[in-house]
């Protein structure tokens, strides 16, 4: 069981940053691809940036040049650096982890972007 705590979303204006932090439990995190998704009022659940457990990086475009993945294998944290904030990027921020035994999710974290 691997067991994920999303922490760091609040409230930010257009423009701003933001630091999603996802700490896994367990000692088999550094195995884990990890990824953030989030998801908007009335809309699906969508990828947003992935990092393997190598460091391997991938964005949706609509995140690229803005959003950052990376992970901390010593913390067993794994963070969502988001610049340049639109009204669109609010939404839940879900942390995922991947794994041989299967996949777990965090319980998300608000973020909403608002003047």
């Amino acid at each position: 069981q691997v067991q994920l705590v999303e922490s760091g979303g609040g409230l930010v204006q257009p423009g701003g940053a933001l630091r999603l932090s996802c700490a896994a439990s367990g000692r088999i995190f550094r195995f884990a691809a990890m990824g953030w998704y989030r998801q908007a009022p009335g809309k699906q659940r969508e990828l947003v940036a992935t990092i393997t457990s190598g460091g391997r990086t991938n964005y949706v475009d609509f995140v690229k040049g803005r959003f950052t993945i990376c992970r901390d294998n010593a913390k067993n944290t794994v963070y969502l650096k988001m610049n340049s904030l639109q009204p669109e990027d609010t939404a839940v921020y879900y942390c995922n982890a991947k794994l041989t035994m299967g996949a777990y999710w965090g319980q998300g974290t608000q973020v909403t972007v608002s003047a």
